[in-house]
């Protein structure tokens, strides 16, 4: 603008200068004017350095508490404890009971209770209600209705039953109120409970009950002014049994009078929130006038539950609190810290170490970019160091790398050069923990990484988003791999180009909104541990990070209890997996199924080397068998043997695991033709354990199952002697009659012996634990007496299910050896090839009084077996008919 100005300008003075009357005076002028013109031109444009925009006025945290004027002295109720020994018959779940599968109050409410690490079992108001109990334990620690209603209207049995259930193990309802669908119906009163419900309210502002135990997380002497969203249903009574838990106003853009400076914390008569302390019918319930979309009820929700549970699903009252600034010294010209932001970075922890204790930020700086800003940038970088010694560092890479696609010696290579510049400039660096850039090499792991971290660093802690991945950001959890603890990390709303107030979506006010109950608040409420990730670019300029930190602290003093904390990594490593022990053994995904997950997998590795298919046993069935059968086919490819486990992997349901994913793909072969070649493995241990179909459906959920039923029986005995085969001294010096009779005094290692006989049979119970994770077209059952008898016919079935190509025809594959019993892998020879000694045993004949012991113990399982059997393509077996008959009569 100011050019066209100038040359607007000059073009006056032309036009003016053109006149046929002109004078040494005038020539004098125009000469002084351009003169004018151009110095002020060069210095504006010329000397000025170039600037990416104009320096910013950051924003000032300006969160004030407002307190019930009604109240003398707020501070002095202490949170509710609701800990009692009820809880002990409690378990740890909630049954959520929703108006229809995919409602969205339903969804929200199912992630708002998974969010707080609540097991959630859902079921539609229409289903049958599932069981409640289980011998003397309650299966759920509070019952939660979408729809209030719902349970009002149950039918008599059901209602019967839930009542009778909250009766009896002292179990809470919680409900939300949802208006009727006749518009017309703005009142309603609910018979035999004295209360009366009024719909389709606006409202605004609202305060809490201060007497009520029910809050522990909730502070009730602050009042929340505003607009509430929606309409609201309001609750009427005047008996005893009802304790009102929060009061609003009638939305003031109904009055038609003036309303005073002050009145926003008077007229709260309209009850939002309410308990039945169960006076009428023996059951507590709290209820709500609106759902989970206000910010408000999510706090007062967590509050209920611990209450209704008697502690039993409530968390801790500490929240951790770390701040990781990534990127230090790293940035382009513009957008780096100044003295001036170095500054503030220091006052303002200074101030956080006061409501936060123990606070210091996380400094993760790249050494390679050092001085790399324009000349107050420098000196910004310059101060950092100053001020080395008030913060906690952390390396990142010499130049910003992400290590996954650089070799191992470049890699390292970075890692020594920011080690020798923390050395340098005497940075005491905080070793034992470090953030790769862009989170490479962390999850998906890279081996490389885990092994030059503890060899440069001696690194024992981490911090990720992408595990196991990184929406939604309440599923984030934590692992441990190769000794090194991976914790959750969180993005607080703030990313490397939110540099400006504008820059943040909805501005000043949509960050507000985050803070004030939103995102950012929402997750120090559900995780007691929080690592924000923030950058060097979000504390210059708007300085938005530290705007946030202090608001969202003031914003938790306010309205909560919690007591704010901070640790070393470390300690706080320590202190997640003492919190939440069942994290730390790691699921490892494909890395190829997730798009982030692929761009974070090195270049040189493949997804192709997992398996299409896994014969996941129980042992003693024929597994070994089959794994013959199917690598004589040209298109199938079965795993490298293991030294210690032979042609099994067991990757799945051993310490293996832990060994990670690049272990296992390294038992595959290459595929010769990517399109056409199946590989698979068989661990014929894999079907009875708890852990693996969990494990594979998240490595492989596409992969196709494949499992050998025999007589249970029968694979009991064949097990019994396989291990008096291989010289157990357990079953060398004990009959099988009392292996299995053994009761629970029994020796130990007779235990163990037992169940290995046993439980492996105990096929509907283990089947239905695949089919919680697989569905059934991917599951292919095959009966071991068929496989032995027929093995042709099994294999064109089952080639027919792999859909592998070509189908071929086994019969010129197998042969029949009779000194053997079985069939053998015919070669291209035309030699047959047999499995080893170990196999075909004829074992001694089991007696009568063990078979009908055996025949009893299984015969539930077998009946529920023979239900399950037909959701599959797949007959019932001659032996399953068989057992169950009548047991004959006779002692066992």
């Amino acid at each position: 603008m100011l050019k066209r100005e100038l040359i607007r300008f000059f073009g006056s003075l032309t036009r003016w200068f053109s006149f046929k009357h002109r004078s040494l005076l005038r020539t004098l002028l125009l000469i002084l004017a351009l003169s004018v013109v151009t110095s002020f031109y060069f210095v504006y444009y010329v000397m000025q350095p170039p600037r990416l925009s104009q320096k910013a006025q950051p924003p000032v945290p300006h969160i004030r508490c407002l307190s019930d004027p009604d109240l003398v002295n707020p501070e002095l109720q202490a949170p509710g404890k609701h800990k009692s020994s009820e809880r002990l018959q409690l378990a740890h779940r909630a049954l959520l009971v929703v108006e229809a599968p995919n409602s969205r109050n339903g969804r929200k409410l199912k992630h708002f209770l998974n969010s707080l690490r609540i097991e959630v079992k859902v079921v539609s108001k229409s289903k049958t209600i599932p069981s409640l109990s289980n011998k003397k334990s309650a299966r759920y620690a509070v019952i939660v209705f979408e729809n209030y209603n719902s349970y009002l209207k149950l039918d008599s049995w059901n209602r019967q039953l839930i009542d009778k259930y909250c009766r009896d193990y002292h179990v809470g309802i919680v409900g939300f109120i949802r208006p009727p669908r006749e518009d017309g119906t703005h009142v309603s009163h609910i018979d035999g409970y004295h209360l009366t419900l009024q719909y389709r309210l606006e409202l605004e502002d609202m305060k809490l009950n201060f007497d009520s135990y029910v809050w522990r997380v909730l502070k009730p002497g602050e009042v929340w002014k505003g607009f509430l969203p929606g309409k609201w249903s309001v609750f009427h009574s005047n008996h005893s049994t009802y304790q009102n838990l929060a009061y609003s106003r009638l939305s003031s853009r109904y009055l038609e009078f003036g309303v005073s400076e002050d009145s926003h914390l008077k007229g709260f008569k309209f009850v939002t929130a309410v308990m039945d302390k169960g006076e009428i019918d023996g059951i507590p319930k709290i209820l709500f006038g609106y759902d989970l979309n206000f910010w408000l009820h999510t706090v007062m929700m967590m509050d209920t539950l611990s209450y209704l549970s008697f502690g039993k699903l409530e968390l801790s009252l500490d929240r951790y609190i770390q701040v990781d600034v990534d990127d230090i010294f790293v940035g382009k010209e513009g957008i780096r810290m100044t003295v001036d932001d170095v500054e503030a970075l220091v006052s303002t922890q200074d101030r956080l170490q006061k409501d936060v204790d123990g606070f210091l930020f996380n400094l993760g700086y790249s050494g390679g970019f050092y001085l790399s800003g324009n000349d107050e940038e420098d000196e910004g970088d310059k101060k950092l160091l100053d001020y080395r010694n008030k913060f906690r560092w952390f390396s990142h890479m010499w130049k910003h790398e992400q290590p996954h696609k650089f070799s191992v010696e470049y890699v390292e290579n970075s890692m020594r050069l920011n080690k020798a510049f923390a050395e340098e400039h005497k940075i005491l660096v905080y070793g034992q923990y470090t953030v790769a850039p862009h989170h490479s090499g962390v999850y998906p792991v890279h081996e490389p990484m885990y092994k030059l971290w503890k060899e440069v660093w001696g690194v024992k802690t981490t911090s990720t988003e992408e595990y196991p991945k990184l929406m939604p950001a309440w599923q984030r959890r934590g692992f441990i791999h190769s000794g090194v603890m991976v914790l959750p990390r969180q993005t607080c709303g703030l990313f490397t180009s939110t540099i400006f107030t504008s820059d943040y979506q909805g501005g000043l006010q949509g960050l507000d909104v985050a803070i004030q109950g939103g995102e950012t608040f929402q997750t120090i409420l559900t995780n007691p541990i929080s690592i924000f990730m923030t950058h060097l670019s979000n504390y210059g300029n708007d300085r938005l990070a530290l705007y946030m930190l202090e608001s969202l602290v003031s914003f938790l003093k306010c309205w909560t209890n919690f007591k704010l904390l901070s640790l070393p990594p470390v300690e706080l490593g320590f202190k997640y997996f003492e919190m939440f022990p069942q994290e730390k053994e790691p699921i490892w995904t494909n890395p190829c199924d997730y798009y982030r997950h692929k761009e974070l997998w090195p270049v040189n590795k493949t997804c192709d080397r997992l398996p299409n298919f896994i014969i996941v046993g129980p042992q003693k069935t024929g597994t070994t068998a089959l794994y013959s059968f199917l690598n004589r086919h040209s298109s199938v490819k079965s795993n490298k043997p293991s030294p210690k486990s032979f042609e099994e992997i067991q990757f799945f349901n051993t310490n293996n695991y832990y060994l990670g994913l690049d272990w296992y793909m390294d038992f595959f072969p290459q595929r010769s033709k990517p399109n056409e070649t199946l590989l698979f493995e068989k661990s014929a241990n894999y079907f009875d354990s708890e852990v693996v179909p969990k494990r594979v459906a998240a490595l492989v959920p596409r992969a196709k199952i494949v499992i050998i039923l025999m007589n249970p029986i029968k694979r009991a005995h064949s097990w019994y002697y396989h291990m008096r085969y291989h010289k157990d001294p357990t079953a060398l010096n004990t009959s099988f009659h009392d292996v299995i009779t053994a009761n629970e005094y029994a020796p130990a290692k007779v235990k163990r012996l037992q169940m290995r006989c046993l439980s492996p049979g105990l096929y509907a119970q283990h089947l239905v634990r695949w089919l919680d994770y697989f569905p059934a077209k991917q599951i292919h059952i095959i009966h071991s007496d068929e496989l032995k008898n027929d093995p042709v016919s099994v294999m064109e079935s089952l080639q027919k299910f792999l859909h592998v190509e070509p189908l071929i025809n086994y019969a010129r594959y197998l042969r029949y050896d009779p000194g053997k019993g079985f069939y053998c892998v015919v070669q291209d020879s035309g030699q047959m090839e047999c499995l080893g000694k170990s196999k075909g045993h004829r074992y001694p004949p089991m007696d009568k009084a063990t078979e009908r012991y055996l025949r009893r113990y299984y015969k539930k399982n077998n009946t529920n077996l023979s239900k399950l059997l037909s959701s599959f393509n797949t007959e019932v077996p001659e032996w399953l008919r068989q057992d169950l008959k009548e047991i004959p009569a006779g002692k066992s």
